[in-house]
């Protein structure tokens, strides 16, 4: 988390120091707002790192020991979708040796232009077999497969219409019955408490309801982690 947004840290950390600097020479009301400004600024991002560390290092959230309560059987076959950072191919390939595996990655940096992503993907490529493809055409077949994995990728596409092409193509290679996971954290109240501003890159839960809705897909299941994150699984009908 911190190696991949230390600028967003830094400049947190500066602007407490440079509030706590001045505060002193101001009048008493000024002051007191620098004072408390800083002390935000401060707590904001004690609070990020810590929901961080929770989440990312002490939650159930990279065992997938949550995914037995979202996906009712292993699948034969299994897609997994990244934006730019895939921390799940490698995990998911371990719990099920027998599925066979699709790699699809979807960044582009001329779409994509977060700092954070970049830094992200130097520190951890994606993997040798993964897919180039586009929100609008995963190199997928129809009905190839029986779950689809979107785990931190969708909110990476900022601009809806891709959001909703890449549900569509979601749908398009799920089997009958096959389920679309998505592990989103969501811009809501439990979020902005702890991330503050941080939490409008996130998406509100009523948009992956409405994404789902149009590409056809119903909810069936869906588990909180760690109080922060959202694990939810889309059916497609026909089974």
């Amino acid at each position: 988390m911190i190696a991949y947004n230390w600028p967003r840290y830094a400049a947190a950390l500066a602007t407490a120091a440079g509030l706590a600097a001045v505060s002193g020479r101001l009048p008493p009301a000024p002051r007191a707002l620098a004072r408390a400004g800083s002390a935000a600024a401060v707590g904001l991002l004690a609070s990020a790192t810590a929901a961080s560390w929770l989440v990312y290092d002490r939650s159930e959230l990279y065992g997938y020991g949550w995914l037995d309560a979202v996906l009712t059987q292993e699948p034969a076959a299994h897609l997994v979708v990244g934006t730019g950072l895939d921390e799940a191919s490698d995990v998911l390939a371990a719990r099920w040796p027998a599925s066979r595996q699709t790699t699809v990655d979807l960044y582009d940096p001329a779409v994509m232009t977060e700092a954070s992503v970049r830094r992200a993907r130097r520190r951890v490529p994606p993997p040798a077999h993964a897919l180039p493809g586009r929100p609008d055409a995963l190199p997928v077949a129809a009905a190839a497969v029986d779950a689809v994995f979107l785990v931190f990728a969708a909110h990476e596409l900022r601009r809806a219409e891709q959001r909703r092409r890449l549900f569509e193509e979601c749908a398009r290679v799920l089997r009958p019955g096959g389920r679309l996971i998505v592990v989103e954290h969501l811009r809501d109240g439990a979020n902005t408490a702890v991330f503050g501003p941080g939490a409008w890159h996130f998406w509100p839960r009523a948009e992956w309801l409405r994404l789902a809705g149009h590409a056809g897909l119903r909810p069936v299941a869906e588990r909180r982690i760690a109080g922060l994150v959202t694990a939810f699984a889309f059916a497609r009908g026909g089974a």
